[in-house]
Formats: C-alpha cells, sequence, structure tokens
C-alpha cells in the first residue's frame, strides 16, 4: 500500500519512503540484534549441556539446574531469533500458490502478500496485548521455576522477551504490510 494519491516522483511518496527505508533499518537492526543474542545463547547452552554430561560422567557430580536452563533458554531463544526470521522471509510457509500467482497477476498476488502479513501483524499483536499483562504479573510476584533450594529462575525475563518479541514482529509484519512498491520485492 502506498501513500494516497502519491505519484512515484512526488515529494510525499520520496518521504514516506525515506521514512519506510528509515524505520526499516532500525526494526531491523533490533531484530539482527535479537538474533545474534539467541545464537548467543545456543552456544551458551551448548557448553552448559555439555558439561553437565562431562561433570556427570567424569565425576559424577551433575550440574545442578540443567534442565531448567535448557527449559528456560529454549523459549528464550525461540522467541529473540523469530523477529530475524520474519525479516529476512523465513518464517516456513507454503508460498507456492503465491509464486504461481505472481507470474499471471503480479498485483493480486502483491495484494495476497500483504493481506497474509496484515494478519500476521494482527495475530502477532494479540499475542502482544496478552502478554502485558503476564510480564507485569511475574513482575510484581517475583514468581519463579525450578527447585527451590537447587536451581530457581524467574519467570519475568520470559515473559519480557515474549512480550518485546512479539511486539517486534508486529512491527515487522507491518512494515511488510506498508512497504512502498511492490511487496513482492521485500
Amino acid at each position: 500500500m502506498t501513500a494516497p494519491n502519491a505519484q512515484s516522483g512526488s515529494p510525499v511518496a520520496k518521504g514516506y519512503r525515506r521514512l519506510h527505508g528509515a524505520v526499516s533499518r532500525l526494526v531491523h537492526g533490533v531484530a539482527l540484534g535479537a538474533n545474534a543474542t539467541g545464537t548467543l545463547m545456543v552456544l551458551a547452552l551448548v557448553i552448559v549441556v555439555n558439561y553437565d554430561m562431562l561433570a556427570r560422567t567424569l565425576a559424577n557430580r551433575p550440574l545442578h539446574g540443567t534442565i531448567e536452563l535448557v527449559q528456560f533458554a529454549m523459549v528464550l531463544i525461540v522467541f529473540l531469533q523469530l523477529p530475524d526470521v520474519i525479516r529476512a522471509g523465513r518464517l516456513t510457509r507454503s508460498d507456492g500458490f503465491l509464486v504461481l500467482l505472481e507470474t499471471r497477476a503480479p498485483r493480486v498476488a502483491d495484494m495476497l502478500r500483504r493481506a497474509i502479513d496484515l494478519l500476521s501483524f494482527v495475530v502477532m499483536t494479540m499475542i502482544a496485548v496478552a502478554s502485558f499483562p503476564l510480564f507485569f504479573e511475574m513482575w510484581e510476584s517475583q514468581d519463579y521455576f525450578g527447585i527451590p533450594g537447587v536451581f530457581t529462575a524467574p519467570w519475568w525475563p520470559i515473559k519480557l522477551t515474549v512480550l518485546a518479541s512479539a511486539i517486534l514482529c508486529a512491527t515487522v509484519f507491518a512494515l511488510k504490510v506498508l512497504k512502498p512498491g511492490s511487496a513482492s520485492t521485500q
């Protein structure tokens, strides 16, 4: 969707493209940073699991809380990397129909892609809205998971990551919907 009554060379259209590009670069940079953080968490998880395995095998002294750390890290990794997956267009979906439609009716395919991205924006916004009170509840209650005396960790970092990721994903989808020109070049 382009700006109403805007021709490609008009100052309004140029300003809109410039603004969209600047916001996109900022959001994409944040998504890349979150993805890099998720990748570092994968590396840390590999180290923790290997240390636990070696400690169990060689010294019969397992690392306490390994299971909880793995559970904690898996959720964080998924939600940290999701915005960049969406940004890069690597989210698993079947778009064979859209590719076929694009050769015969590029405008219809463009509109359908934008409709799918709009629906995805709505879903991610709903997840963010639902996550907001959960984050504050965990922040205020300082509820934790794990086994007291062995290993415990607060829930709020997970809830915050889900909330921030949902907001970032919704923003990426909104940028795809509002991108000037053809959606097929995204």
